[in-house]
């Protein structure tokens, strides 16, 4: 993409944002048809952060976090900073100071394909973020870059306006989709709740999930010691 920064993307909605992240990730992955998640190297490099917020992002250079300085200009309330590289970084590109300035602004979180720095003053600050790679090597601003263009993290194409979804992992629910992911999230969680009060009571989830009959169509058998120690389960 070319050097530019486009001022004005079409965003979700942060209500339906903020119903997304009250369903939670697992929730919104598995309903969703289990799209979008940007996988296990990305994680949140403070314990127990959750949040949703419309994406904003940045396009750097390996070293470079040129562009995420741009990028907080165009920040607002309810969005989520996605930075990506065009090849793979692991230098520590956001740190304290970014957070600080992010955090006037209105900004729920970052997401990283690179490092993070400073993850101490992070959890005191409560800022959230979420990075493949935790490095206390600094960065230069030297090289143009792009904002609100589209990126691929973890493999995942992410939108300026798609929702993410972010606590023990990061998720990303393409802006289009983002209204029945609300539907079919919010339902997930309902039968989710229901579930979990029969486990309450002591059910297995052999008989909640209805497992039974398809264990012993495929040749499960139950056998006592006995049978076992005679050889009896071949």
């Amino acid at each position: 993409m070319k050097a530019v920064v486009v001022t004005d993307p079409p965003k979700a909605s942060l209500d339906d944002a903020d119903r997304l992240s009250a369903c939670g990730l697992s929730t919104v992955h598995e309903a969703c048809g289990r799209r979008g998640y940007l996988g296990p190297r990305m994680r949140p490099v403070w314990p127990g952060a959750r949040i949703a917020g419309t994406a904003v992002t940045a396009l750097c250079w390996p070293g470079d976090n040129w562009m995420i300085h741009v990028a907080v200009e165009q920040c607002g309330p309810g969005g989520t900073l996605v930075v990506a590289t065009n090849s793979p970084c692991s230098d520590g590109l956001f740190g304290e100071l970014l957070a600080t300035s992010l955090g006037a602004r209105g900004v729920r979180g970052v997401v990283l394909a690179c490092g993070a720095r400073d993850v101490a003053e992070l959890q005191a600050m409560g800022f959230p973020a979420w990075s493949t790679a935790v490095s206390a090597q600094g960065s230069v601003k030297a090289t143009l870059g792009s904002v609100n263009g589209p990126v691929v993290v973890e493999g995942q194409l992410v939108h300026p306006g798609d929702v993410i979804v972010a606590d023990d992992g990061v998720v990303c629910v393409a802006r289009a989709d983002v209204p029945r992911a609300v539907t079919v999230s919010q339902a997930r969680l309902e039968r989710e709740e229901r579930n979990r009060k029969r486990f309450q009571a002591g059910e297995l989830g052999l008989d909640v999930y209805g497992m039974r009959g398809e264990l012993q169509r495929l040749g499960l058998r139950y056998i006592n010691h006995r049978e076992w120690a005679a050889g009896e389960d071949v």
